[in-house]
C-alpha cells in the first residue's frame, strides 16, 4: 500500500518513525492505531491515508473523506504522565498551528478543544483517545485531519495552499511527537499564545453551556461567563451562537 506515492517503509525511514502503517483507503486511522497499539506496536508507530470511509471525530461522530483531500494520520505514543492528557489536544493545536502556518495566508486560530481555523473557516481537527491499565496510560492515540482541499460539502471550511503532502506530514510529526511527551499542565508561554489564537474569546456560546466564552485555564478547561459567574468546563463541544 502507498500514501501520496510512498510506501509505509519508505515513510518510516524519511520520517525516523519505527513503523508506517500507509493505506489508500481505510475505515478509520484512529481505529487502526488502536489494533496495533494493544498488539503491541512502538510510541511512534504512525497511520496514514489517502481516504477514509469512517473517520471518527468528537462524541463518536463519523465522516467520509474524498481521495487525497486532506491528511488524515494518527500516531501511537505512550506517554509517562498521564495528568498532561488532558491538555493534549491543546499542545497538539497550538504546535501544529505553529508549523501549518508556512500554508496559509492568515494567522490560525484555535477553537477549544480541538480544532484550528483560518478565518473563520475550519483547516484540521485533532482526536484524542487514552487506552488504561492499572491506573496508569497504556497508550495514547492521537488523531489529526488537515484538509488539503476544501471539502465540497462545507461551505465553512479552508485548506493549506499549494501544501504538498509528505512535505507537510514531515513537519507535522516532531510537532505531535513533542506535545505528546510535554508534561503538566500548559505552561505559561503556552497558556499565552493559546489566548492570542483563541477565536472564542469575548464570543457568546450555547454550548457546552449558555454564556460567553472567556478563555481557558491552565488546566485545560474552557471558561463561561453566566449571570452564575464564571465557570470552568471541562467536557463536550464549542458551539458559538448565532
Amino acid at each position: 500500500m502507498r500514501w501520496f506515492g510512498a510506501t509505509g517503509d519508505a515513510l518510516a525511514r524519511t520520517l525516523s518513525l519505527p513503523q508506517v502503517a500507509a493505506f489508500e483507503v481505510v475505515g478509520s486511522t484512529m481505529d487502526e492505531a488502536h489494533h496495533l497499539a494493544a498488539a503491541g506496536a512502538s510510541a511512534g508507530t504512525l497511520v496514514v491515508a489517502e481516504r477514509q470511509d469512517a473517520g471518527r471525530g468528537r462524541s463518536g461522530k463519523r465522516w467520509s473523506s474524498a481521495p487525497r483531500a486532506g491528511i488524515w494520520a494518527t500516531l501511537i505514543e505512550r506517554p509517562r504522565d498521564a495528568q498532561a492528557i488532558g491538555v493534549l489536544s491543546l499542545r497538539v493545536g497550538l504546535r501544529l498551528a505553529r508549523v501549518l502556518e508556512r500554508w496559509t495566508e492568515a494567522p490560525i486560530a484555535l477553537k477549544w478543544p480541538n480544532d484550528l481555523f483560518v478565518s473563520d473557516r475550519k483547516l484540521a481537527g485533532v482526536l484524542i483517545e487514552a487506552r488504561w491499565r492499572d491506573q496508569r496510560v497504556d497508550w495514547v492515540a492521537i488523531g489529526v485531519g488537515v484538509n488539503l482541499n476544501v471539502p465540497r460539502d462545507q461551505a465553512d471550511a479552508t485548506s493549506l495552499q499549494d501544501a504538498d503532502a509528505q512535505t507537510v506530514l514531515a513537519e507535522m510529526l516532531p510537532a505531535l511527537r513533542a506535545a505528546a511527551f510535554a508534561t503538566g499542565p500548559l505552561s505559561e508561554s503556552e497558556h499565552a499564545e493559546f489566548t492570542r489564537r483563541d477565536v472564542a474569546a469575548g464570543r457568546a456560546v450555547l454550548e457546552p453551556r449558555p454564556g460567553i466564552a472567556r478563555g481557558i485555564t491552565t488546566d485545560g478547561a474552557l471558561l463561561i461567563e453566566s449571570n452564575e459567574g464564571v465557570t470552568p468546563v471541562r467536557a463536550g463541544s464549542l458551539v458559538f451562537s448565532p
